[in-house]
């Protein structure tokens, strides 16, 4: 939703409204797995996207606490935002890592190094990746919890089985990021459907990125380890 529902603005109670802690949660952890992250592996210096994330994060929480329920243009904003730069930060490393590991960076020449950074730079697009589905699936979270539309951008089993009674089921965040891990690992879509255009493309994107980084990463750490 773009526009501002002062009826809604701050019904906290609504029974399908979801809790802040799960996405507030997932963004610390991409927090932490940037901050872990070697110094040529990272957007910028150490602390900047931390700060960047932290200060968004800080705004979503202070206008919408505990449950996500308000619908208001500024904060559909910074959520988009929030998760743009998140994106962004994943997108670069993976980059990053993939040159490294075609050129033959410093942390490809041991395995240990090579696991963990490619471990964090992975875990980091699908927290992202997570996270954007989470956002953008039926205008978000608090658009969510007030209506669901006939066709969803992702349909999940409940909106393909009426027997599930999807009529009163929403998707929340620790859905998405099932989703985000599995389009992640078997590279192609599993009990979610992408439907709008958009989620089409952005899962072709995550699979193709997950392949190439869990390929590549494999195929040097066996070089590394011969």
């Amino acid at each position: 939703m773009t526009g501002h529902h002062p009826s809604h603005t701050n019904d906290a109670s609504n029974p399908y409204s979801e809790a802040r802690w799960p996405m507030a949660g997932a963004v610390l952890a991409a927090v932490v797995l940037t901050l872990v992250l070697p110094d040529d592996l990272r957007l910028g210096p150490r602390w900047v996207l931390p700060l960047v994330e932290g200060l968004l994060l800080v705004a979503l929480i202070a206008g919408d606490p505990v449950r996500i329920s308000r619908r208001s243009a500024a904060l559909r904003a910074v959520a988009i935002a929030l998760v743009s730069v998140l994106i962004c930060g994943a997108i670069w490393s993976t980059v990053r890592l993939i040159d490294d590991l075609v050129s033959g960076g410093t942390e490809t020449n041991s395995a240990s190094a090579l696991l963990q950074a490619g471990g964090s730079v992975w875990a980091s697009t699908v927290l992202a990746f997570s996270l954007l589905y989470f956002e953008l699936d039926s205008g978000g979270a608090a658009a969510r919890a007030h209506h669901m539309p006939p066709t969803p951008a992702l349909a999940f089993p409940q909106h393909m089985s009426p027997e599930l009674n999807a009529a009163h089921w929403r998707p929340r965040y620790i859905d998405y990021l099932y989703l985000g891990l599995t389009n992640s690992t078997a590279f192609s879509p599993t009990d979610v459907m992408p439907l709008a255009p958009w989620a089409k493309i952005v899962m072709a994107v995550q699979s193709l990125v997950s392949l190439l980084v869990l390929g590549l990463i494999i195929a040097r750490a066996v070089n590394v380890l011969a």
